[in-house]
């Protein structure tokens, strides 16, 4: 590691300005855990939830490791519609539409009420949603990093930024996992925001680049009224 970095303004600029963007990004990843764990009990919904952020984690720092390889994943390898696509776009084309079934499937649950409630389901169900998991990771963890390689010019602070924005991930993630929890409303409202991510993600597979200041906007704003909501029904019951 370069220790000459310690005494080097921009690089601190750039170690907070990358940490940001990696929290923020992070938030699609998440509501997707919370989301995927509500539905197991308390010990197996912590353990898939750490080793979701630790895989996270672990994806980041090897896509860093190999930037010359990620770089060239923004080169087009196939032409759809007569527009080229890279590795990239592909991606996150298959992430943004795993991304809409199961926030699709999700909801079907919820609304039919289905529940699987014996032991052999709840195994079947933690090792489903571990691979998962994975899957989204792996994609969300392309689009962060190649989202933030202009934002810094040295691997030691970029690695720096992802396992600070991951160990806020962390924190911040039981918080909203046991707030889904507690509040079975928000889960559909959860799910609402994973299907507008995935058509973000697709949107962005072609090219068509939805400002993601306007999505997380707007879940903070749904966010901030369902907890209105939520502590309106506390203070009826009260």
């Amino acid at each position: 590691m370069n220790l000459d970095l310690l005494f080097e303004a921009s690089a601190w600029a750039s170690l907070l300005t990358l940490t940001a963007m990696e929290i923020v990004l992070g938030i699609d990843n998440i509501v997707f855990i919370s989301v995927l764990v509500s539905r197991l009990p308390a010990v197996e919904a912590r353990r898939a939830r750490q080793i979701g952020l630790a895989l996270a984690l672990i994806f980041r720092i090897l896509l860093l490791l190999i930037l010359s390889w990620l770089i060239g994943l923004t080169e087009p390898v196939v032409t759809i519609f007569g527009k080229g696509l890279s590795w990239r776009d592909l991606i996150l084309l298959a992430g943004g539409l795993f991304l809409i079934y199961k926030a699709t499937h999700e909801i079907h649950q919820g609304v039919e009420g289905e529940h699987h409630d014996n032991a052999s389901a709840v195994k079947a169900s933690f090792t489903a949603i571990v691979a998962q998991i994975i899957v989204i990771d792996m994609v969300f963890s392309v689009d962060s990093i190649v989202t933030a390689i202009g934002m810094a010019e040295h691997v030691e602070v970029m690695i720096l930024a992802v396992v600070i924005a991951m160990g806020v991930m962390y924190l911040a993630s039981g918080a909203i996992a046991g707030f889904i929890e507690r509040h079975p409303t928000t889960k559909m409202l959860a799910l609402a925001f994973l299907l507008m991510i995935g058509i973000a993600l697709v949107a962005d597979g072609f090219g068509f680049h939805i400002p993601r200041g306007y999505i997380y906007t707007a879940m903070a704003f749904s966010a901030f009224v369902e907890i209105l909501n939520v502590s309106a029904k506390r203070n009826r019951k009260a």
